[in-house]
């Protein structure tokens, strides 16, 4: 096999093309507001995984009466308990983007919805006056298939179909799980069920 100049540069080329085509999407979402960007990944960062660990609901609730739900913002940790105290689960999530998008103390569930349809909040249209005043339920929807409406107004625990955002901070206040736990979630939780965020 033989090799001529013209073949290295259009080698070459091909692969410059194909490392920009790779580097794209990573490049696109550090330009947006809406998810966490992540640092320069070249640097060694080192990463507290043990903050995502199993918790004991004492410490946090005086019974387990209708069931408990709490959210560790700073871990990104949806833990729940069910009233008789057999069942515990526990969520990757994602949180509010800033601290002053963050809401944190007691409230409960006042509301499930399977199916969600979803307005942009007051606050929320002014910051993005491109979003739409209204979407349905179905996959272009950010609260994804379930949504847990807490006593607090906009606030809610729910799905989405972006699963990048879970783990990271990327929410204008709301608590988000990947739809598939949101669904058992749902299952679980009922109105009343104690809610948490620390």
């Amino acid at each position: 096999m033989t090799f001529n100049a013209n073949d290295r540069l259009g080698r070459r080329a091909f692969l410059a093309t194909g490392a920009a085509f790779l580097s794209a999407p990573a490049i696109a979402q550090t330009g947006s507001s809406t998810t966490e960007v992540e640092g320069d990944l070249s640097e060694s960062v080192v990463r507290n995984i043990s903050s995502f660990r199993s918790l004991d609901w004492q410490p946090y609730f005086s019974s387990l009466r209708n069931g408990a739900i709490l959210v560790d913002v700073t871990s990104r940790a949806l833990h729940y308990w069910s009233a008789d105290g057999e069942t515990y689960k526990l969520y990757p999530s994602s949180v509010p983007l800033t601290e002053d998008l963050t809401r944190r103390g007691r409230t409960s569930v006042v509301r499930k919805v399977e199916g969600p349809s979803w307005r942009p909040t007051p606050a929320m249209q002014k910051r993005n006056p491109e979003w739409p005043d209204y979407v349905p339920p179905g996959p272009d929807n950010p609260l994804g298939t379930h949504a847990l409406y807490l006593g607090w107004t906009y606030y809610r625990i729910h799905g989405t179909h972006d699963t990048r955002k879970i783990g990271r901070r990327s929410s204008n206040g709301c608590i988000g799980l990947y739809n598939e736990h949101i669904a058992e979630l749902f299952g679980m939780a009922k109105v009343g069920t104690q809610v948490l965020l620390i």
